[in-house]
């Protein structure tokens, strides 16, 4: 929520646009000076506008508005710490080729990656293939199908609720899918 700012000066004040006659009345000049601390967050907004627009350089909230009005997936990611905020920016920034690329098995590798900052195990029933003789054998299974495994170092009941979701959201619309959400092996540093 955006509010007004202690010691914010006007970066157009008003006092300097009022007409000659009213310089040096006291009360005008306390009066305008009232809005310009009013109206002072608005001009520089406006001033940054383009930074608004930047999810690298955006406010964390507005950043969030922003991943909701292009449809970038930000549910889920925490923007209160800075690796929460990091992912929150990338997957805005990402949100455009995410939607060129939607239905793919890339597409869907990397709006899971975004989403939970693992890469995801994607297997799908389908293939292609290429054979100089007509009647070759055709690839991949013959049941569309596509299986997500999701492999994060604390998993919830929330994780497999919310891969659901994207997957749902992101596969080829005819495929039917299922997900998994298990706990990551530790390795041992030696």
């Amino acid at each position: 929520m955006r509010g007004s700012i202690d010691g914010l000066a006007s970066s157009a004040p008003l006092a300097a646009m009022l007409p000659s006659v009213f310089a040096d009345d006291a009360l005008a000049q306390r009066f305008v000076a009232g809005l310009d601390e009013v109206l002072a967050p608005l001009h520089n907004v406006l001033d940054c506008q383009d930074s608004y627009f930047t999810p690298a350089l955006a406010p964390a909230d507005f950043t969030r508005w922003l991943g909701g009005w292009i449809g970038a997936e930000t549910d889920g990611i925490e923007d209160d710490h800075p690796e929460g905020l990091a992912r929150l920016r990338d997957a805005v920034a990402a949100a455009a080729y995410l939607h060129r690329v939607r239905g793919t098995r890339g597409g869907l590798a990397e709006t899971v990656r975004l989403a939970f900052g693992v890469d995801p195990e994607i297997t799908e029933s389908g293939g292609a293939t290429w054979s100089a003789r007509p009647r070759g054998t055709f690839p991949g299974e013959p049941r569309p199908g596509l299986h997500v495994t999701l492999r994060l170092p604390a998993p919830t009941p929330a994780d497999e609720h919310r891969l659901n979701d994207i997957v749902a959201a992101a596969r080829p619309a005819h495929v039917p899918y299922t997900v998994q959400v298990t706990a990551a092996e530790r390795t041992q540093q030696t």
